[in-house]
């Protein structure tokens, strides 16, 4: 079995095991075994990075196999510049959320974590997939165990939060199941993505491949307008499933749009830049004046994701090297930041039982260590230089002056928003005299809290002070691709 297969199922079969050990009374068991799983599915990614070469745009450890043969779908994996790092981080975003779930989840234990290493894995899966229904499998496949998370541990309103995000995300994805089928009749019945990149296709099949894309994708990033499922999803769900979810499954979405829209229709979408352009800044500086006025924290922060994956998208469609990648370092920092943001806000609502923003005052006098680390986290979400949050979107606002200096200069704006409302959330939660007995009684992080903190904290300051790993590893592969869209057009 190959690396990739082993970062796939490795959390799959921990998960699997986990659902079977049933009743509560196990939930000690389970949590070390879960940790284990994770533990141990974040160990399998490392020679991954170890053994990958760069200056290639090939696929690197690649596996393939006959899988139904009658239609010649194949079990093919394999990972580029463009898609590596999301492996290692999908691993290390579900260690971090099993430790931090390990005391506030005390009903179903076994569920709850079989369901996060399944969707571990599968999320691993969309990213190393390059067979256009194995692709769809994994990518459907995520949509179950995130809507358990949110159904079953959610808060009050978590049916309804669930159902509207299963629809949203369903419904587009249908449109794209039927353009995979268009495609492999077009390419004489081969699902290999790489195969389908090479199709010559008429204007007006890839204007409707490019919007078939686009109903999949932009509703999982989300865009603007489709992005209202993720502010009710954000405040329903625990704090794992929010982590994971602004973590990893928005970049679902901003993954497909490199792997299939630009490739396959790349002139579409080159002629349809300026729509991608248009609503990504509407994310970006719209969405950002709608999260200034936001009573609840994850609310906040779930509309803060919808404006730096703004950021994502107007750095892909741009079409430069500093935009694209950009974006990539971008999704990747956003990993981190947005994970911790939600992260600090759970360890704050495990005491206090509000997300309110007024529920909290002065929260820096009997938390001193927990707010150091939220203050790191606020700054990272700000754009301050020197933290993840700065690298990708100041390589995008660079990429998108490039291209056109009023793009640049209203994507910039962002920043200006960006620590508008983190510092405002920020002075009113932390800062100031204790507002009231509740934030009195509170307690420093413990140990485990501290770890936590600590590991995405170092992850933060590792990227934002040392970004070159990242884009060493993507270059190759995001001047190919560029290279790939701009014969396209010259053709």
């Amino acid at each position: 079995m190959g690396l990739l297969s082993l970062a796939i199922w490795v959390p799959i079969a921990f998960g699997a095991v986990l659902l079977a050990l049933g009743r509560d009374e196990h939930a000690p068991a389970v949590r070390w075994l879960a940790l284990l799983g994770s533990v141990i599915g974040f160990i399998v990614t490392i020679p991954l990075y170890q053994g990958f070469k760069l200056g290639t745009a090939a696929m690197q450890f690649v596996e393939k196999f006959e899988w139904i043969e009658r239609f010649n779908v194949h079990y093919h994996l394999g990972v580029d510049g463009i898609s590596f790092w999301f492996v290692p981080l999908t691993a290390f975003i579900t260690v971090i959320v099993v430790i931090a779930s390990w005391e506030a989840i005390t009903e179903r234990v076994n569920q709850y974590m079989g369901a996060f290493l399944i969707l571990s894995g599968l999320m691993i899966g969309v990213f190393s997939a390059l067979d256009g229904i194995l692709f769809y499998v994994f990518f459907e496949a995520t949509l179950i165990p995130m809507y358990l998370i949110i159904g079953i541990w959610g808060g009050p309103n978590k049916i309804y939060a669930a159902f509207k995000f299963f629809l949203y995300t369903l419904l587009g994805s249908l449109l794209m199941l039927i353009a995979l089928i268009f495609l492999y009749n077009q390419s004489g019945g081969s699902f290999d993505i790489a195969t389908w990149h090479k199709l010559p296709l008429s204007a007006t099949a890839q204007t409707l491949l490019f919007f078939a894309f686009f109903a999949a994708f932009a509703v999982k990033v989300p865009m603007w307008p489709v992005h209202t499922w993720l502010p009710d999803v954000h405040v329903e769900a625990p704090t794992g499933g929010s982590a994971v979810l602004a973590a990893i499954m928005l970049k679902l979405g901003a993954y497909g749009f490199l792997r299939f829209s630009m490739p396959i229709a790349p002139d579409a979408s080159r002629e349809w830049a300026w729509l991608m352009i248009a609503l990504s800044l509407i994310a970006v500086i719209y969405v950002g004046l709608v999260a200034m006025v936001q009573k609840d924290m994850k609310k906040l922060v779930a509309y803060s994701s919808v404006a730096h994956m703004g950021f994502v998208t107007l750095g892909f469609f741009i079409f430069n090297d500093l935009g694209v990648s950009g974006g990539l370092v971008q999704m990747i920092a956003h990993g981190f930041v947005s994970g911790a943001m939600f992260l600090s806000i759970g360890v704050l609502y495990d005491r206090v039982h509000s997300r309110e923003i007024a529920a909290y005052g002065g929260v820096v006098n009997t938390m001193p260590n927990f707010t150091a680390f939220a203050l790191l986290f606020a700054m990272a979400n700000c754009g301050l230089p020197g933290t993840a949050g700065f690298v990708g979107e100041w390589m995008v606002i660079l990429g998108a002056t490039k291209a056109n200096f009023w793009i640049g200069l209203a994507s910039a704006t962002a920043l200006i928003f960006g620590a508008a409302y983190t510092l405002w959330m920020f002075k009113r939660v932390y800062l100031g005299p204790v507002a009231n007995d509740h934030v009195k009684e509170l307690t420093d992080i413990n140990s485990r809290e501290f770890f936590v903190m600590s590991l995405l904290a170092i992850a933060v300051l590792a990227m934002g002070l040392y970004p070159r790993p990242f884009t060493d590893v993507m270059d190759t592969s995001v001047a190919e691709l560029l290279k790939h869209v701009a014969l396209s057009k010259l053709n």
